[in-house]
């Protein structure tokens, strides 16, 4: 009994419309590797554009690493001088209570001396009293 289908064609089995159709097959395959060729560049290209932008990522996480790094580095610093200046503030205030200390020490020092000079000057006369101090205490102004 003869095969029902054949399994090979050759081209004495293959008629006109066959032949047409298997010569548009043939010519369809050679657009289809030109268009897989036109494909495959594209899709290098694409591929070259990604390893690109994958270097520029890594280097823009470098970047900011070292940002992050001087950021921080900045943050301390800062907080180094904010205490500091507040020590320093301190340190002048004191100071400056020292010498506002020392400056009415001195007041009153010399505002003893010119009383205990003229022992009998608050008995003489109340008004005498306040014009010499007065003129002394202005002429301490002026030195």
């Amino acid at each position: 009994m003869p095969p029902k289908f054949k399994r090979h064609l050759n081209d004495d089995d293959v008629t006109g419309s066959v032949k047409s159709e298997r010569r548009n097959l043939l010519e369809d395959d050679s657009d289809e590797e030109e268009d897989f060729f036109l494909v495959q560049n594209q899709v290098d290209e694409v591929i070259d554009v990604m390893q690109e932008n994958i270097t520029k990522v890594i280097e823009r996480g470098e970047r900011l690493d070292e940002l992050q790094d001087k950021s921080e580095s900045l943050s301390d610093n800062a907080t180094a001088f904010s205490n500091r200046s507040k020590q320093l503030r301190r340190q002048m205030w004191w100071r400056g209570c020292k010498i506002k200390a020392i400056m009415a020490l001195v007041a009153v020092f010399l505002l003893l001396m010119i009383i205990t000079s003229t022992p009998n000057l608050c008995l003489v006369s109340p008004l005498k009293a306040v014009a010499v101090l007065a003129v002394r205490s202005s002429f301490l102004h002026i030195l």
